[in-house]
């Protein structure tokens, strides 16, 4: 690597050596400080540019990282890890496709660059080409064998390929390794099949203590140790450390609930008032199932997917990276562009769309993209290919957004409170019902506690929905070995149960998160 600190006195090189320390423990306003500081002393060098624009993404002013990183590696273009934070940033961004390319060319000027080829995995992971994302991830073990989060990447991976065991095998050896491995206890949380023993629980509770733990750490540990006091029936326990881990989330990265909603404002404004899509068959290959996370939704993706016809792809990124295409494209953020896009314009975002996801018919004529948040696209997706269809997941709110709550979901930050929680729920059932009313026959409604209730009439009106015939490996989903890349890759190689609502454990102590979900009722209905 090249001296990134050349040119800059002892001081603020202890300086920036302090920053980068806080920005990588997630001690974001310590980080601030420290940067200010030596921008002071020394302003526009490029370590602090680079330092400043990781700040800035962890805080989601993504643009603005990416421009400042860009303007770091202007002046420091030869050094694979500035490549490296670049396509960190765009990753961040939402930009896989570029930061793939980054990563590829970061690895490609120092080949024993472990960081680079673990981001290369993360990155391949987030755009599901996992088999490409292995490949990347054991070269950065092979060059790295320490590394904890390739290892449990790694070790999710596996378990979407079904192989629990061995996935299992790598969580623990984490723990052994470094006790308070956050990513590795939350993956032995995840595997649904085991409850922890009492040695395990004691050796979480020490974990959560540990001065090497980061906050990341701290955050997975405090919901996997949840799990564990829930399924041994310390409820009270279970939300206080719950309440106590997103806590420690929402100290890095408040949301903010009416901005979201705003945006969403925005968009059904932008396309009511847009030209008329033309009629068309294009995107009749292309199933979207959406969804607020925990309703289901990988379970419908699993009924489906056991049809001879349908490939499951999982959580494709393609729809929100072509949007994003064209918005950059344009120089206009969407949805400004959106009111005078034309038919045709909108059949060219159509066609791309399907060109990225191509890989995902070569072995069966129709496939599932399955990403939750698509919900805030259906206009676009109504307009970009009209012969799509689109299932809306639903589940009791109630035990949906609790469900949330319970989880490990990273850049989530709605999930670490009740009232932002309530709040997310009611921007998705607004946009669905509006979907269903102006789209009734692009648009389905799938309520998972029906399916609990007539698995075979609710499988079969999804069949129908889809124009596929019936076939009884749908009904037996859970027989089926395909790869499942979601967190309900465990649970959806199972039965159908019957036993999954939590709500009468926790009685009365749900109550702040059900009267944030009876305001949000009232002003729908306001």
């Amino acid at each position: 690597m090249l001296g990134q600190l050349d040119g800059m006195s002892a001081v603020n090189a202890a300086r920036l050596e302090s920053a980068s320390q806080a920005l990588e423990a997630g001690r974001l306003d310590e980080a601030a400080q420290l940067l200010q500081a030596a921008h002071h002393d020394t302003p526009e060098h490029p370590e602090i540019l680079r330092l400043q624009s990781g700040l800035l993404s962890q805080r989601g002013h993504h643009a603005e990282a990416v421009r400042l990183m860009r303007l770091a590696l202007s002046r420091r273009g030869e050094d694979p890890l500035y490549y490296n934070t670049l396509g960190t940033v765009l990753g961040a961004a939402g930009d896989y496709d570029d930061a793939i390319q980054i990563f590829r060319h970061s690895c490609a000027m120092q080949p024993r660059f472990a960081l680079a080829w673990y981001n290369l995995g993360v990155m391949l992971t987030r755009a599901v080409r996992n088999d490409e994302a292995m490949v990347a991830l054991r070269e950065a073990l092979r060059l790295k064998p320490d590394n904890t989060d390739a290892s449990a990447l790694l070790a999710d991976l596996l378990r979407t390929q079904g192989q629990i065991v061995d996935a299992e095998n790598i969580y623990q050896r984490l723990i052994r390794n470094r006790p308070w491995s956050g990513v590795a206890w939350w993956g032995l949380a995840d595997l649904k099949h085991r409850r922890f023993d009492s040695r395990e629980v004691s050796a979480m509770q020490t974990a959560l203590e540990r001065h090497e733990a980061s906050v990341d750490d701290r955050i997975a540990i405090g919901l996997a140790l949840a799990k564990a006091f829930d399924d041994t029936g310390r409820f009270e326990d279970s939300l206080r450390t719950l309440h106590q881990a997103h806590a420690l989330a929402r100290q890095r990265r408040p949301w903010n609930a009416a901005a979201m909603s705003g945006a969403l404002a925005r968009i059904r404004q932008a396309f009511a008032s847009a030209p008329t899509p033309a009629a068309s068959a294009l995107g009749r290959e292309v199933i979207f199932v959406v969804s607020l996370p925990r309703s289901g939704s990988t379970l419908v993706e699993q009924i489906l997917a056991s049809h001879s016809q349908v490939e499951g792809a999982g959580e494709l990124p393609d729809l929100p990276l072509v949007i994003a295409e064209e918005s950059r494209r344009r120089n206009q953020p969407f949805p400004h562009w959106v009111a005078t896009t034309q038919p045709a314009a909108w059949e060219r975002l159509g066609r791309r769309y399907l060109e990225r996801t191509a890989h995902w018919r070569h072995a069966r004529p129709i496939f599932i993209d399955k990403l939750p948040n698509n919900w805030m696209y259906i206009d676009a997706i109504r307009a970009m290919l009209p012969g799509a269809r689109v299932i809306g997941c639903r589940r009791d709110p109630l035990e949906a957004c609790f469900s949330c709550y319970r989880q490990y979901m990273q850049n989530s930050d709605y999930a670490n409170r009740f009232e932002d929680l309530a709040a997310f729920w009611g921007d998705y059932d607004s946009s669905l019902h509006e979907a269903l009313n102006r789209w009734p026959t692009g648009v389905h409604e799938h309520v998972y506690e029906d399916l609990v209730a007539e698995p075979e009439h609710v499988v079969r009106r999804l069949l129908d929905f889809c124009n596929l015939e019936y076939e009884p490996e749908c009904l037996a989903f859970h027989t089926s070995t395909r790869t499942v890349r979601s967190p309900s890759a465990t649970q959806v190689r199972q039965p159908l149960r019957r036993d999954t609502a939590r709500l009468e454990h926790y009685g009365a102590m749900l109550d702040p998160l059900r009267h944030a979900l009876a305001a949000i009722a009232r002003r729908e209905n306001i």
